[in-house]
């Protein structure tokens, strides 16, 4: 059985340092987006990780078929030129990598949600402008703007998770600062 490694975690909560732990431990990982090094295939090349894995649910019923030669997917969302994708939050999603992929592992990378909250303030313009604006699964448009608001999603995105995965051993949440 293939082992495919998909993070639900969001952004800013280590997603680039799980995408290098997993190359180095000889997995080939997407992360966020495809690049053109990373494939011959010319239709994955700048490709959104989460716009492959909802075409792969909705022309196949596998979220995965289209990034077959990807064993890791570190940072599965998007937020950016105009589109706001969160494939970690769709239990359909989630549902049908399980079905799919019996073998796949799931971790949840996961920051102290004031930390991850102020990450995502400092990264860009994703505090200040696409998180609010991006009219993401429990975040509507108009919500995000304060630390409160993305601390509140944060701790919900997580506990959904772990409702999800409740005793499954296929599934991991942890904090990247941990030893």
């Amino acid at each position: 059985m293939r082992l495919r490694v998909i993070n639900l975690g969001l952004p800013k909560s280590g997603t680039t340092t799980l995408a290098h732990a997993l190359k180095v431990a000889g997995l080939k990982v997407a992360d966020y987006r495809i690049r053109r090094r990373q494939t011959a295939q010319p239709d994955l090349h700048g490709a959104f990780v989460a716009q492959m894995m909802y075409r792969g649910l909705y022309e196949a019923g596998d979220p995965l078929i289209h990034m077959e030669e990807f064993d890791g997917f570190s940072e599965i969302s998007t937020v950016a030129k105009g589109l706001s994708i969160w494939p970690q939050t769709d239990f359909n999603i989630i549902d049908a990598i399980r079905r799919t992929h019996p073998g796949a592992r799931f971790l949840a990378s996961r920051r102290e949600a004031r930390a991850l909250s102020d990450s995502m303030l400092r990264w860009s313009d994703l505090g200040t402008d696409r998180l609010p604006n991006g009219n993401i699964p429990g975040l509507p448009a108009g919500f995000g703007a304060t630390s409160r608001e993305r601390m509140t999603w944060i701790d919900g995105h997580y506990a959904h998770l772990r409702a999800i995965f409740s005793g499954d051993p296929a599934f991991l949440e942890y904090d990247p600062a941990d030893p």
